[in-house]
């Protein structure tokens, strides 16, 4: 499964695009030179073990951040933990593929309006690079835009949106829907700077949007023996600036077994391997050792007022 393939081909913008005079660690109220991190836990409402792990890593403040698939099976188990927990930062993982082999999912909006989104079986495509040659922008502006109300209508409201296996990244006129929802619903988003972002990606952002200088998630190229290495390491050379980590966080059970069968890349036991080292007390204490400041995308939020 090639998940991020195509996530950050596209991913946004030029240190040079907007003059702000402040940075963004200033703007919350740290020095300049701050490391500022997020730790995301993608993928909510995919199964109750993604369930599982996900809370108690957000309860114990493993991570500072996750975000929901809402046309997935397990969201009412989501909203039940969010409206118990206000205070937690869930956003929207907007969600236009189903990537697994035997459990997959539909859209939310009715399927006679978004037939651009659906593969030949009639659920939404499994793979990037199928889904961005047939998606209709107004048909995945219409997608997403029913997926933040249904969201909001079980109860959830969220504090940032992103997308999943990033689709919404790879083209232009679909980060433009992006951009646009975003700004409507007066969320922030995930978009990271890159030097030669095109131009007609940069001409859809505002002054006011919140950008992230880098990203970090693991890959197929890092083995189960480095798992830990790779992370630390990661820790160990953040710059300065605003970063996001990725993590997909699991128990590999039964069920997560049988809903990522022959995914070895983002399956059961590499979801494991993420909640493991994400919960430890080595991780927490390489963190404090580099002066690593968490935030949450609800401080984000805040920014755009």
């Amino acid at each position: 499964m090639r998940k991020f393939n195509l996530a950050f081909a596209i991913l946004l913008i030029t240190p040079l695009c907007f003059a702000q005079t402040k940075t963004i660690a200033e703007r919350l109220g740290y020095p300049a030179d701050s490391k500022l991190l997020i730790i995301h836990a993608d993928d909510l409402a995919v199964a109750h073990s993604e369930d599982a792990a996900s809370f108690d890593a957000l309860d114990r403040h493993a991570v500072t951040s996750a975000s929901i698939m809402v046309p997935c099976p397990w969201l009412t188990e989501v909203a039940d933990y969010a409206k118990a927990h206000p205070d937690a930062d869930l956003g929207l993982h907007l969600t236009l593929t189903a990537e697994w082999k035997t459990y997959r999912w539909g859209p939310v909006a009715s399927k006679d309006t978004v037939p651009s989104l659906l593969d030949p079986s009639g659920y939404l495509w499994p793979e990037v690079e199928p889904a961005v040659r047939s998606l209709k922008a107004e048909e995945a502006e219409r997608e997403i835009r029913a997926q933040i109300e249904h969201a909001m209508a079980v109860g959830i409201h969220p504090t940032h949106l992103d997308s999943h296996m990033g689709t919404l990244f790879a083209r232009p006129d679909l980060f433009a829907v992006y951009v646009k929802v975003a700004h409507e619903y007066k969320l922030p988003f995930l978009a990271v700077r890159t030097p030669d972002a095109p131009k007609e990606l940069l001409s859809v952002l505002s002054e006011k949007d919140v950008v992230l200088d880098s990203v970090v998630i693991a890959g197929p190229q890092v083995g189960a023996a480095n798992w830990k290495t790779f992370y630390y390491n990661a820790i160990k050379n953040l710059k300065p600036g605003l970063t996001e980590i990725i993590v997909h966080l699991g128990h590999d059970d039964a069920e997560l077994q049988a809903v990522m069968a022959d995914h070895p890349d983002y399956g059961a036991a590499w979801r494991q391997r993420d909640y493991d080292v994400v919960s430890s007390p080595e991780f927490k204490q390489v963190l404090e050792e580099n002066h690593i400041i968490l935030i949450h995308w609800k401080d984000l939020k805040k920014l755009l007022k």
